[in-house]
């Protein structure tokens, strides 16, 4: 009788230690600034050491297609993170998130714990509302991140802030991991924006992964220059070299930005092992994705105002309960459509804003297509749009065009808007790209109907 009084106790411990099967999921939402697609072991990438998002990517399905839309200013982290967090698109968003219910919000008061830790670029006014719980912010940009101020959220309040007394990702980590280790009751929506590999590349000297500029490839579309002035040619991101580029300058820019990036990896995986020995293992949705691309070097390009593959695809990639590992998708999204794939999947109703799309089914068979095409823009001075095999970029304050195959072409290197042979997918692209201006509310000039290609 005793032994059996005792394997009860047993069995009602370990059933109180882990969440019901039924339960709904938690939330675990790792975010990088300013990191590109093509930066992950695991999905391509020879150079570069990634060992804790290979082991997600594994675990879960990778888009090889996911993007955010654009930015009406050089900070495109700014509308990239309203966009993610609201669900609403380019140009319905408001960049301070002061209007309209935002996604975390529609989670808590679904009954989901909401937690954040990290960089906070979208004003110090709503991060309170949306998070009533928060710790070690950055609110702003970019800053050292070894002397990196940071505040809380306590009593609905930012505190002071106080300057870390370590390198900020490794602080977001370590109140990621007290956030998963203090947890009890009921689900959770815990949101860790890190604010790597943004520049300066700034990692601990004692960090053992480094890489050797000389050992470095340019990217395969390097160019010293851009063939013309894309309207944003003097914005800070493109000062950071002279122009034309130095081949030795960006190789080692590259390696500190790839050590910068593996540095977040570990800190990534800090977090994960701390979900995996944490009794909701079993029971999250877990995400890795990025505000944004950068070029570093590609197109004669530097920084992310522009609207090539490399600046506006980023990474994405989903693991968690009900979802299959170690697949890839080609299926195309953009970010403000992956809080509204969450909400789906987790019985949250959407705020009365959000339009995004979600892709759920992508989730459990990867080869579901979800958005046919996807527009994209910057400011005034570039417009683009992308099917599922053509994309064509516009600039119309200086009257350029590109059309690129990214079947035949995926570094977008040739560009075909000048062949007498392609005179009809550049109307029709041309035709789509107005069609989705106006669906998404872009009251920018629109492409003429034949635009000379260079």
């Amino acid at each position: 009788m005793r032994l059996l009084c005792h394997l009860l106790a047993a069995c009602l411990t370990a059933a109180s230690a882990a969440p019901a099967a039924s339960a709904k999921p938690n939330i675990l939402f790792l975010f990088a600034d300013d990191q590109r697609a093509d930066t992950i072991a695991a999905l391509g990438n020879p150079v570069i050491k990634t060992p804790n998002l290979d082991r997600l990517a594994r675990a879960g399905v990778a888009f090889d297609r996911a993007y955010m839309q654009g930015g009406m200013q050089g900070a495109t982290c700014v509308p990239s993170r309203a966009m993610l967090l609201s669900g609403r698109s380019l140009f319905r968003i408001d960049e301070k998130l002061q209007r309209g219910e935002t996604w975390p919000e529609a989670f808590g008061r679904a009954g989901y714990a909401t937690f954040m830790t990290g960089k906070w670029h979208n004003g110090e006014a709503s991060l309170a509302r949306i998070f009533p719980t928060a710790r070690s912010v950055f609110v702003g940009g970019m800053t050292n991140p070894l002397q990196a101020p940071l505040c809380d959220v306590i009593d609905g309040k930012l505190t002071k802030p106080r300057i870390a007394t370590q390198h900020a990702c490794a602080g977001f980590a370590d109140e990621a991991i007290r956030f998963l280790q203090g947890h009890s009751g009921g689900p959770f929506f815990c949101y860790v924006p890190f604010d790597a590999p943004h520049d300066p590349h700034i990692v601990p000297e004692d960090f053992p992964i480094r890489y050797d500029a000389a050992d470095i490839p340019l990217p395969a579309n390097f160019l010293p220059q851009h063939p013309w002035d894309n309207g944003e040619m003097k914005v800070r991101d493109e000062e950071l070299l002279p122009h034309p580029r130095p081949p030795a300058a960006v190789r080692q820019m590259i390696a500190d930005y790839y050590r910068y990036i593996s540095y977040l990896d570990a800190q990534i995986g800090r977090v994960l092992d701390a979900l995996e020995a944490s009794p909701y293992a079993n029971n999250t949705l877990v995400v890795f994705a990025a505000d944004s691309g950068v070029a570093r070097g590609s197109h004669g390009l530097i920084g992310k105002q522009n609207l090539y593959e490399h600046s506006m695809r980023v990474p994405l990639i989903i693991s968690g309960p009900g979802i299959p590992a170690g697949k890839r998708s080609n299926a195309m999204c953009y970010l403000f459509d992956v809080l509204p794939t969450l909400g789906k999947l987790c019985d949250v109703p959407a705020p009365k804003t959000s339009e995004g799309i979600e892709f759920s089914g992508t989730l459990h068979d990867p080869a579901v297509p979800a958005r046919s095409h996807l527009m994209f823009a910057y400011r005034n001075v570039q417009r683009a749009v992308r099917d599922e095999r053509w994309k064509l970029i516009r600039y119309p304050l200086v009257n350029q065009t590109q059309l690129f195959d990214l079947h035949a072409d995926p570094q977008e290197t040739t560009n075909l808007a000048g062949q007498p042979g392609q005179a009809a997918k550049l109307a029709e692209l041309t035709e789509l790209l107005k069609q989705q201006q106006q669906q998404f509310g872009d009251t920018a000039q629109p492409p003429r109907t034949k635009a000379p290609g260079l």
